[in-house]
């Protein structure tokens, strides 16, 4: 946690992954998030993964340091307070990420007549505004006929949210920087993020597109080989599998040393007039002939021998092992200053982790847990729409709102 934005209110309408990262970004940084919920909580408030008690360790995962605000959605009373929380007044209020339809009760227009300078961003399957999520987009892209072990033709879908996640943190660079725009003079906008055109943008941009333009057809699969590189996972004696990496000539040059093979790769390279040290493009050409060098010197030694070995030498390198073992790696989990055990809305004390960046200049805030459903309803409806204690009492009364 960080106060870069402190001051800011950014009033969030949203579900799933993409919409409620962008709001944890810019909660972690700093801003005032209030998340607007449905009463009785909404689609992914009860989604797994699930403790024991049922409550969503996903929800408060991804809604740590936010406000929740319970509003019934499905009356009139319940919309039009929603609508004015999202463009209630105040220099450094006026923002709002939702991934609610582009048309309706909280359309940038209808929100707009209430706050001519909003910033609203909003999040979208399909540009087109058809329903899309990310794994069907990703379905839509390639990627999973791309993925997963030569010769085989099953469609292979990874388990990371990639084009949630990355939706989400564009979302929240694109509200940075239209807030930099409305205050140089340039008023609000609506900034509208397909998860179709983030993805299909980011596969332009790696050149995945234009790879199939120019040669017309997809990329095959390579199970674990790093394309236009050399890397893969190759198993020790004891049977354990490292992954290599050899992407800089120095990375490739560590590696033979390391592993007693440098004269035996040269032997390669003079019989096929290349050299591997200044293109790692011929690395990943010829890797089929330079495969075995590296398999009989990794099966000649153990995981313990080789680790030491390739720190000591620079070599790139990672170990394959389960979240349980990455959760005691002090570099991941365990002695990480980014993670603080916190007590969580469900009752649990568990590790929780506050801003993926650091900031050397700045001390870090405690991590701040997710709110429980409606925890701050008075809170906000009070300071932010200024009602009285008498109407927010009716409110309650008429079932239009509700508290924790």
């Amino acid at each position: 946690m960080y106060d870069l934005l402190k001051g800011l209110r950014v009033v969030e309408a949203s579900a799933f992954v993409a919409g409620p990262t962008c709001g944890l970004y810019l909660a972690q940084m700093g801003a005032e998030v209030i998340r607007i919920d449905t009463v009785g909580g909404g689609p992914d408030f009860r989604r797994w993964p699930l403790a024991e008690n049922g409550s969503s360790l996903y929800w408060e995962g991804l809604n740590k340091a936010k406000k929740s605000v319970a509003i019934d959605l499905g009356r009139p009373e319940g919309r039009e307070l929603a609508q004015r929380l999202a463009a209630a007044p105040g220099d450094d209020g006026g923002l709002f990420v939702t991934n609610f339809p582009v048309e309706g009760f909280l359309s940038y227009e209808t929100l707009k007549k209430l706050r001519d300078d909003l910033i609203c961003v909003r999040v979208m399957g399909w540009a087109d505004g058809s329903q899309g999520m990310d794994y069907t987009i990703n379905s839509a892209l390639g990627l999973p006929l791309m993925t997963g072990p030569q010769g085989d033709e099953r469609p292979v879908n990874h388990v990371l949210a990639a084009w949630d996640l990355l939706t989400g943190a564009y979302c929240a660079f694109g509200l940075v920087s239209a807030l930099l725009a409305r205050m140089r003079g340039q008023g609000g906008r609506e900034i509208r993020a397909p998860l179709s055109d983030i993805g299909a943008a980011t596969m332009a941009n790696l050149g995945f597109t234009a790879e199939t333009l120019l040669t017309g057809r997809q990329r095959p699969r390579m199970g674990n080989d790093v394309f236009g590189a050399f890397g893969r996972d190759f198993m020790t004696r004891d049977g354990e599998k490292l992954m290599l990496l050899c992407i800089t000539p120095k990375q490739w040059s560590k590696a033979l040393d390391v592993l007693g093979i440098a004269a035996e790769a040269a032997a390669v390279e003079a019989e096929l007039g290349v050299s591997f040290a200044r293109d790692e493009g011929l690395r990943f050409t010829h890797r089929d002939r330079l495969y075995p060098l590296f398999e009989r010197a990794f099966a000649a030694r153990t995981a313990a021998e080789l680790a030491p070995a390739f720190d000591a030498g620079g070599v790139t390198w990672g170990s394959y092992q389960t979240l349980d073992a990455a959760l005691g790696d002090a570099r991941l989990y365990k002695d990480n200053p980014l993670f603080e055990a916190v007590r969580h809305p469900s009752g649990l004390t568990y590790d929780a982790p506050g801003a993926m960046g650091t900031i050397p200049q700045d001390a870090r805030r405690p991590v701040t847990p997710a709110p429980k459903l409606g925890q701050h309803t008075d809170e906000v409806l009070s300071e932010v729409l200024g009602l009285s204690g008498g109407e927010i009492a009716r409110l309650h009364d008429a079932g239009v709102v509700a508290g924790a």
